[in-house]
């Protein structure tokens, strides 16, 4: 009996053992469950030429056979085919550009057939038919005002209107663009843009466009017409002396550890050059994102009783020993009133930074909603914070030395898309008017 049961073991142990190996080598092969197909993207409708990107996957036997089609008036016509000479490939990737007058598609509905099929013994198939549109009529876009006149290192402001659903639009200045904001003017739908003119933009280098593309992939490129205003820009010497260096240094080194050791000179020298431009990009970033609603109304608010200490667009040579050590061009306007003066926000919006900010010290920006921006720097204190919604005039903070200043005064900046343009433009209830409210 003993002799009986040892061997009823060996033989169940022998079973689950040929069972396992089974389900190892053939477990996939048998399985039931069907691939995946996913659009890694939205797709409604094509143009012209879209392309689009489908994600095949199966987790177990994997793919076998994938094939892509698109019908129109019963009548398909192969995008992709492939099949896959061995077992065990569990995703693949097809990215498609359909060219619909290749294809000889016409303007209306279609569907794009798409099939997979994977290795098991069942053959599991997955069909997906996505009902799309062949739409290739682009935009018309019609501009609310066709006359603009627009200032070097100002803003440029565009509204306009479409025949059609936009749903990437904005401006092109030269190689810069600035994505636009969907809006409503006089009840209808609308789109605007602020957009920053170069300080050394004119009529034969810089070119203004406004682009305007559909939800198929249609797009239209509008020339902006407009007249370009000279100004003038100042261009000073400012003297670095050692107290000045020996003072403001050091708050430098204290934020970049990289900087210990170095003279004060070649602290100036990076804080000039690659803290400039590092502060640009983290400004460009904290304001990539706007509410999409103008969230400011009026004139912005001037600092009240402060003389002018800096322009926009001032272009600075700075000099240490009679040498010139470095150049910048100031980004806004520097205002001196008393020591610690209050500072309040120049329009309603959304506070979006406080805090440290490299040359610019404690800082604060205030999105004003749909790409606008203002800054506010050297504070001495900052009483507002992150997320709260202001009121025009209410107190964010005193004005300071901190950052690059050699004096107590705030430096105002007003950004669009980005950029920074001339504040004064924002002063002047008659520019905000003639062009922006008309």
């Amino acid at each position: 009996m003993k002799k009986f049961n040892l061997f009823y073991i060996k033989i169940s142990i022998a079973i689950l053992v040929i069972a396992a190996l089974g389900w190892v080598f053939f477990g996939s092969y048998v399985e039931i469950g069907k691939p995946v197909i996913k659009f890694t993207q939205e797709v409604t409708a094509i143009g012209r030429q879209k392309t689009i990107e489908i994600n095949f996957s199966d987790s177990q036997s994997g793919l076998s056979h994938l094939n892509v089609e698109i019908i129109q008036d019963s009548k398909g016509q192969i995008l992709a085919d492939k099949k896959i000479p061995s077992k065990g490939q569990k995703q693949e990737i097809f990215s498609l550009s359909i060219n619909t007058v290749d294809l000889k598609l016409h303007d209306g509905p279609a569907v794009i057939k798409i099939t997979a099929t994977d290795y098991s013994l069942f053959k599991n198939q997955t069909v997906l038919s996505l009902a799309v549109r062949i739409d290739t009529i682009p935009p018309q876009v019609n501009l609310l005002k066709t006359v603009n006149y627009i200032n070097q290192g100002g803003t440029g402001f565009v509204a306009y209107q479409s025949s059609k659903n936009i749903s990437y639009t904005g401006v092109y200045v030269n190689d810069c663009f600035t994505p636009g904001h969907k809006t409503l003017i006089d009840n209808k739908a609308s789109y605007v843009t602020y957009f920053a003119v170069p300080i050394d933009a004119n009529k034969s280098k810089t070119r203004i466009m406004i682009l305007a593309r559909d939800n198929a992939g249609n797009e239209t490129n509008l020339v902006f017409p407009c007249v370009i205003k000279e100004k003038k820009f100042r261009h000073d010497k400012m003297n670095l002396s050692e107290n000045f260096l020996q003072q403001k240094m050091p708050e430098f080194q204290g934020m970049v550890p990289s900087l210990q050791g170095k003279t004060p000179l070649e602290v100036f020298t990076y804080i000039n050059s690659q803290m400039r431009n590092d502060n640009l990009l983290t400004i460009q970033k904290i304001c990539q994102k706007s509410s999409p609603k103008a969230l400011w109304e009026g004139t912005f608010l001037r600092m009240s009783n402060a003389a002018p200490m800096a322009l926009f667009g001032d272009k600075r040579d700075y000099v240490f020993d009679k040498k010139v050590v470095g150049q910048s061009i100031h980004t806004g306007v520097d205002l001196a009133s008393n020591a610690q003066a209050a500072i309040e926000a120049a329009n309603s919006g959304i506070v979006v930074f406080t805090g440290v900010l490299g040359i610019y010290g404690n800082a604060v920006i205030i999105d004003h909603g749909q790409g606008l921006f203002s800054l506010y720097g050297h504070l001495s204190v900052i009483n507002t914070t992150v997320g709260k919604n202001l009121a025009k005039g209410e107190k964010i903070g005193n004005s300071g030395t901190s950052g690059l200043a050699g004096g107590d005064h705030l430096h105002f900046s007003i950004i669009a898309g980005g950029q920074f343009v001339n504040p004064q433009e924002w002063w002047d209830p008659h520019w905000i008017k003639d062009n922006i409210n008309k």
